[in-house]
């Protein structure tokens, strides 16, 4: 069974290891091949490999090639109905854009769910912005002419609609720096939180992606890192300024993780050594100390989840 250490640490230095128990659980490392794990390319495949010295992805976002994508099919449908979270390291090596005179505008780099027969349609444009439906992902665009590098991180309806809010300005994603984001999508209040660490340090938070009223239904089903073309983008010039944009990057990714459902809904106090939390079935809970971050030792013995609140204790923490 595979394990997700979903790391809550608060007073006591406390953090939860939950294992899946019947739950769709993704977590590559990139340890072995991944191809052997499910996953598989599309598109310009040279975009992404397997480096096994490194334990990583070499990943080339280049939008002169067509959509490419190294994916890996969940085997169900999601939708705004379901609680899910995923998770990826990423390090960029260099990253330009601008590059056509057609495109001198700044593009993205993606990671994220996406709906399979919708996104490998040649009718997928994801530079119109009204012809890519049916995604879910952490999106980053280098600033340029007076704009600030960004992070989006859209929800986009199988109508094409999005979220009230999902875009953060400024947010800069430097080269040679090891990042991990976590996205967590919760049903009951039809948000998507994402974080996002430098080295373990939390950087600022981003803009939660907030569905409104009018949004109507999602359906992803593949997880998966996104090339996209740039083809289909308006190239007209408006007040001297042609908006469509390009991007070639490079970097590595590992720590590719997916959970369904939530393996802890939510934290509600952690004190004298006990967490009280909100739990899910189909999980199995223990509760983890550390000292100094570097060490851990289980303080409670493995727990089937239940559905509602939950208690772990350890029955002996440090002074």
């Amino acid at each position: 069974m595979k394990k997700i250490r979903t790391t809550l640490a608060f007073a006591g230095l406390f953090v939860f290891v939950s294992v899946r128990c019947h739950a769709l659980v993704i977590n590559e490392t990139f340890t072995n091949n991944p191809a052997l794990d499910g996953w598989q390319t599309f598109g310009d495949t040279n975009l992404f490999e397997w480096n096994s010295t490194n334990q990583d992805l070499a990943v080339t976002w280049d939008s002169s090639q067509s959509n490419s994508y190294f994916y890996h099919p969940l085997g169900m449908t999601l939708s705004e109905t379901n609680d899910f979270m995923l998770a990826f390291t990423l390090r960029l090596h260099d990253i330009a854009i601008g590059l056509e005179p057609l495109y001198p505008g700044t593009f993205q780099l993606a990671i994220g769910l996406l709906n399979y027969n919708e996104a490998t349609n040649e009718n997928f444009i994801i530079g119109s912005g009204y012809q890519a439906p049916d995604i879910v992902e952490f999106d980053y665009f280098p600033g340029w002419d007076g704009y600030s590098n960004s992070v989006s991180t859209p929800i986009v309806s199988s109508e094409n609609n999005y979220p009230e809010t999902f875009i953060t300005v400024p947010f800069t994603l430097a080269t040679g720096v090891v990042y991990h984001a976590t996205m967590i999508y919760t049903a009951d209040n039809q948000t998507m939180y994402t974080t996002v660490t430098s080295n373990g340090v939390p950087l600022s938070p981003l803009q939660p992606a907030i569905l409104g009223p009018d949004f109507d239904n999602f359906a992803v089903d593949t997880f998966s890192i996104n090339s996209y073309s740039q083809e289909g983008q308006d190239t007209n010039e408006y007040d001297g300024v042609i908006y469509a944009g390009s991007i070639l990057a490079h970097g590595t990714v590992t720590d590719l993780t997916f959970a369904n459902p939530l393996p802890v809904v939510q934290i509600f106090t952690a004190t004298s050594g006990t967490v009280q939390f909100g739990a899910t079935t189909n999980w199995v809970y223990t509760l983890e100390r550390t000292t100094d971050f570097q060490t851990w030792r289980d303080v409670s013995s493995p727990t089937a989840g239940v559905t509602g609140m939950m208690f772990l204790s350890d029955t002996n923490p440090p002074p």
